[in-house]
């Protein structure tokens, strides 16, 4: 037996001792993983995973022979925080199975600059990480020695970070790791994905092997999905999103488990949820939490070691508890409001019944009545396991420019070897030595148009060696590593006391000294903000101002939108069975006699007058972001035809045109209107790319180092950085156009932001649809949730919600 298949074995006999037995897929990814090949494992939340991969990590190095241990042996990339504590966990059981004398350490931003010290001199055997600690250690001097020793690089939540820049900042890691150690074998764990061969294209790049393995888990997993109605469905709110009137039938809910999280889908909505239930059930404080990003980390730590022990009756949480974590208590989950994701939606289900074989149950409150439609569309995505696919970014050039940036701060790089390692990853592999010259070019002269400016040239070349030698530069770019882009956030303290958390610079732009506003579950009162603190004491006064955050609102996935559109068409062939589908048909029914429900084969189109103007709406259920521009695109066509003017709005099921003429729209509304042909010029002259651009440009300059935030306490004012950024595109727009980041601003503005592909599909779609012109009286069913959202823009919550009862009671008359 050779060494491999011992320690296998011994892996065998230790899940024995613990009770279990090996899956087929664990016992797989064991096998591969020893032999050196890298991968992916997809398995569902809650089926050993972490087992799946570590044990064969583990197994792996130690039938490798080496002189001395200088860095880890094995490393752990998370997403999130939150999840590294309980991977420690369970590896560290491992390591006790097999009596070892390991240590297991994590490493983030949390850690202390002496545990950082201690890690690079006497490093673990065992590293959990963040994608940006990977980086802060390579921006480290003697990461090359640090990293010499590792085995085996797992990144678990790959669908997660393979989204995101984050993602390419794993790419590029591991292609220098994979410089210091061609035998590097890289692992990726995967949930919730759709295309599961590009998530290993990304993963690996040119090191995908015909035999790279994806070892899939045929483990049965049962997600129930429970729908909560209103009494009278008719009288349930037709637009809105928080669902507050239905606040009353959690509480029985909550009582009767363990332990429930209730997921929102911001962070004001789950200040707002948390404030809601203690009014109407004040027995639950002290029971009752919230967790959400913008909570201080000695908060958020509190409220999971309170989940682990089975403490808290309720949670009430955003993406911040999404992943992956194990909290056994959990009994319930319950989803407020449409997640707009087939996969998100999986994966807080998985949050309960987080073992293998334990059902998931989720509860669906929705936050107006037409929601309960997604709600059934969810529940049929779940069972043909319609998850959305990730799109991966390509030739992301602020993110090479930093990592650049961060190996001449530590060693340095010669050109041609770390060209030769980027160009193995799936981001770069299109990257030419011209496109390289460019970017050594920036780093040294700041590019073309900003030569004349010593702040831009950061870098200089020593004996063919880039790196930089001012130790000032060297301390900003290290304060700034990172991908992930946010407002300006100001520290949330109290006056005599600790840090609470973190809001939006913009929130607190409107605060008076003495206003009270509610966060973290408490209320506060402004005493007054002093450098980059809010100071405040507890406030006794009840008040409803909650922190919001910018870039709340999220759109329907395309996986979304199809079940969405399917379910939708069900209505009228058979709706047996369905709950949500049977329990709408009131307002459903009222749809059909105002205007029509339409077809797989229709397109419904709706004009009608108003004291606002004339009402134009389409119904593509394709999703805010792909309405937004076709919105925007049909308008402007309309425009080149006749001397007019819209205002438009949008929600995920379609989009407005507002104008003071009418127009004849049978006549002027053609399929010619809705060509893909000529689609990308067309959005960009129709919504102002330009202007869209120059706002993304800011997290390009940003990550590039072009711009920067400033130091900890002395952190530059939002609207400074936007001006800063906004000069140098237009810097860029006027004298270098051909510039690398300029042109990579509309790349991402085209593919991330208006969807350009989603839109083509989508007016294809359309295009062999039937046009159904309908003239309602008032505003449909359809329609009023669109109005509403463009009211929302110019009217406090109060004056809204009057106006909304108003505006149905007037429709139901």
């Amino acid at each position: 037996m050779n060494l491999a298949k011992e320690h296998i074995k011994k892996a065998h006999d230790w899940f024995e001792s613990m009770g279990w037995s090996a899956f087929p897929f664990q016992t797989s990814a064991w096998n591969a993983i020893c032999a050196n090949q890298s991968g992916i494992v997809n398995a569902p939340t809650g089926s050993g995973k972490t087992y799946a991969l570590f044990v064969g990590a583990l197994c792996r190095s130690l039938t490798i022979k080496r002189n001395k241990r200088h860095g880890p042996l094995i490393i752990w990339i998370t997403p999130i925080r939150a999840l590294a504590k309980e991977i420690k966990i369970s590896i560290e059981k491992a390591i006790l199975g097999y009596d070892l004398d390991w240590r297991v350490e994590i490493r983030s931003g949390d850690t202390t600059s002496t545990q950082r010290k201690k890690q690079m001199s006497h490093p673990p055997e065992v590293l959990i990480t963040t994608p940006e600690s990977l980086h802060v250690i390579l921006a480290t001097k003697g990461y090359t020695k640090f990293y010499k020793s590792l085995d085996t690089i797992i990144l678990d939540e790959w669908h997660e970070l393979m989204g995101s820049k984050r993602g390419v900042q794993c790419e590029l890691a591991i292609s220098r790791m994979r410089g210091l150690n061609p035998n590097l074998s890289v692992w990726g764990i995967s949930a919730t994905i759709g295309n599961l061969d590009e998530a290993l294209d990304v993963l690996l790049g040119e090191h995908k092997k015909p035999n790279s393995p994806i070892i899939i888990a045929e483990v049965p997993k049962k997600t129930e999905v429970i729908s909560i109605f209103p009494d009278n469905i008719e009288k349930y709110s037709w637009a809105g999103h928080l669902g507050l009137k239905l606040a009353d039938k959690l509480v029985p809910i909550i009582k009767a488990s363990k332990t429930t999280l209730i997921f929102a889908n911001t962070r004001a909505q789950s200040e707002i949820w948390y404030q809601k239930l203690l009014d109407i059930a004040p027995e639950l404080s002290g029971s009752m939490a919230v967790h959400h990003g913008s909570i201080s980390r000695d908060i958020r730590n509190w409220v999971e070691e309170q989940l682990y022990e089975g403490a808290l009756k309720a949670v009430i949480a955003t993406s911040s508890l999404d992943l992956g974590v194990d909290f056994r208590p959990v009994e319930n989950v319950i989803q407020i409001g449409s997640p707009k994701s087939v996969a998100r939606f999986m994966q807080r289900a998985g949050r309960s019944g987080h073992a293998p074989g334990a059902v998931s149950k989720i509860y669906f409150l929705p936050t107006h009545t037409l929601e309960l439609i997604e709600a059934a569309a969810l529940r049929d995505a779940l069972k043909i396991k319609n998850v959305e696919v990730r799109i991966p970014y390509i030739r992301s050039w602020d993110v090479l420019i930093q990592y650049l940036m961060t190996l001449a701060v530590s060693e340095g790089f010669e050109a041609e070897q770390i060209y030769q390692e980027v160009k193995q990853t799936h981001c770069y592999q299109s990257m030419t030595e011209e496109d390289l010259d460019k970017i050594l070019s920036f780093l040294v002269h700041g590019s073309q148009s900003l030569k004349a400016y010593d702040e831009f040239q950061k870098v200089i070349i020593q004996k063919n060696i880039y790196k930089v030698i001012d130790r000032r530069i060297a301390q900003r770019h290290r304060l700034s590593i990172g991908t992930i882009s946010s407002e300006a956030m100001l520290n949330v303290k109290y006056l005599k006391g600790g840090r609470i958390g973190s809001v939006e610079e913009w929130f607190v732009s409107h605060l008076n000294v003495g206003d009270s506003f509610w966060f973290a579950g408490r209320p506060l009162q402004l005493v007054m903000i002093k450098d980059m603190n809010v100071l405040v004491r507890k406030s006794k006064k009840v008040t409803k101002r909650i922190p919001s955050y910018l870039g709340g609102r999220v759109p329907l996935s395309t996986e979304m939108s199809e079940v969405l559109r399917t379910k939708l068409y069900q209505y009228e062939k058979d709706r047996r069975g369905e709950k949500e589908l049977n329990r709408l048909e009131p307002l459903l029914e009222l749809q059909k006699e105002k205007s029509i429900l339409p077809s797989e084969e229709e397109f419904l189109i709706e004009y009608f007058e108003s004291k606002e103007g004339y009402h134009l709406l389409m119904y593509p259920f394709e999703g805010r972001y792909v309405h937004e521009g076709m919105g925007a695109l049909i308008a402007q066509r309309l425009a080149k035809k006749m001397p007019i003017t819209f205002s438009i709005a949008m929600n995920d099921y379609g989009f407005e045109l507002l104008s003071d003429k009418k127009i004849d729209i049978e006549k002027e509304l053609s399929k010619s209107l809705f060509s893909p042909h000529n689609l990308s010029v067309d959005i960009q002259s129709s919504i102002n790319a330009a202007e869209l651009a120059r706002r993304k440009f800011r997290d390009i300059a940003r990550i590039s180092g072009l711009i920067f935030q400033g130091f900890p306490g002395k952190i530059k004012k939002d609207r400074h950085l936007q001006a800063s950024s906004s000069l140098l595109f237009d810097v860029f727009k006027d004298y270098e156009s051909d510039n690398l980041l300029y042109l990579q601003t509309f790349e991402e503005v085209m593919t991330f932001q208006l969807e350009e592909t989603r839109m083509k599909s989508a007016l294809n779609r359309i295009q062999n649809q039937k046009f159904v012109f309908q003239y309602p009286t008032h505003p449909t069913p359809l329609a009023f949730p669109i109005m509403v959202d463009r009211l929302r823009e110019k009217m406090t919550s109060e004056r809204l919600e009057d106006r909304i009862s108003r505006m149905t009671v007037k429709f139901l008359k």
